[in-house]
C-alpha cells in the first residue's frame, strides 16, 4: 500500500478529532463498556507516541490505540483475566502515580470501512510494534478480540484459540494476523469488557426483544448476553485472548 502514510499522533496532534470520528464497524452494545467511558477517550492525549494514525493523502483510514503499564511485579506478573478492562485501569492508575512502565498494550486496531480487506490491521499492527520498540519498551501485549468467533457463540474461547490449520496457524484470521507478526497466544482473559444495561437499553442497542431470561445470542457479540427480564437487567462478559509480542531492543 505505497499510498498509505503511518505516523504516531504525537508526530500528526491535528488529526485526533478526526482519528476520534472515523467511521470504524464496532457493533453499538460495544460502546457502553463502563471503564472504556471513564478513561478511554483519555488515551490519545496522554500516551500519543503510543497511538497512530493512517492516512492516504488528506483522508484517515485506520488508527491504532496503545498504552504503556507495569507488568513485571509482585503483585500482577500475569496477563490478568479482567483483560481490556483491567489492564486499561493499570495504564492509568501507573500513569497518575508515576510509575515506571515496562509493557504496552494494544487497545485498539480499527479500520475504515470501506478499506477493509487492504491488509490495513497488519500496517497498523506492525505500526505500533515499531512505536512502542522506538518508545524503548521490549514488549507489546493485546487482549485481542478473535473476529470469526462471533460466528460460534457458544463455543468455549478456549476450545475456539485451540483451533489451528495445517500449518499450525490460527484459524481465527486476527489471531493469525499477530502470530505472523511474531505474537505467541498467552492466554485466555473471561472477563475482558464487561457490558451491563437496563433491557430497555439492550434493546435500543441490538434492536433485540430482551423479553425472557436467559442467554440472548447478539450478532457480532462473541457469547451469549445473559438477561435477567426478573430483574430489568443483562449483562454481557466478553472474553478476549491475550496474546504477547517480543519486540527487538
Amino acid at each position: 500500500m505505497p499510498d498509505l502514510v503511518t505516523t504516531t499522533l504525537a508526530d500528526r496532534p491535528e488529526l485526533e478529532a478526526v482519528m476520534w470520528a472515523m467511521p470504524d464497524r464496532w457493533p453499538e452494545f460495544m460502546g457502553h463498556d463502563e471503564i472504556a467511558a471513564a478513561l478511554f477517550s483519555q488515551v490519545s492525549s496522554t500516551f500519543p507516541h503510543l497511538c497512530m494514525v493512517a492516512t492516504e493523502g488528506d483522508e484517515v483510514v485506520a488508527r491504532a490505540f496503545a498504552a504503556p503499564f507495569i507488568l513485571h511485579t509482585d503483585r500482577r506478573g500475569t496477563l490478568p483475566d479482567g483483560g481490556w478492562d483491567r489492564v486499561l485501569t493499570w495504564a492509568f492508575r501507573d500513569h497518575r502515580n508515576n510509575t515506571k512502565p515496562d509493557t504496552v498494550t494494544a487497545l485498539e486496531i480499527a479500520v475504515r470501512p470501506d478499506r477493509l480487506g487492504a491488509g490495513m490491521s497488519h500496517s497498523m499492527l506492525g505500526a505500533l510494534r515499531a512505536a512502542a520498540a522506538a518508545a524503548g519498551f521490549g514488549e507489546l501485549v493485546a487482549p485481542v478480540r478473535p473476529n470469526g468467533k462471533h460466528a460460534e457463540p457458544h463455543t468455549p474461547m478456549t476450545d475456539y484459540v485451540a483451533r489451528t490449520r495445517d500449518d499450525g496457524l490460527p484459524v481465527d484470521a486476527w489471531l493469525r494476523t499477530h502470530v505472523r507478526a511474531g505474537a505467541t497466544v498467552d492466554s485466555v482473559a473471561p472477563r475482558s469488557m464487561v457490558i451491563a444495561g437496563s433491557l430497555a437499553e439492550w434493546r435500543a442497542w441490538t434492536g433485540l426483544p430482551f423479553d425472557e431470561t436467559g442467554e440472548v445470542t447478539v450478532p457480532e457479540a462473541l457469547v451469549p448476553v445473559r438477561c435477567q427480564v426478573e430483574h430489568d437487567y443483562a449483562v454481557y462478559v466478553e472474553p478476549n485472548v491475550w496474546v504477547r509480542h517480543r519486540l527487538s531492543a
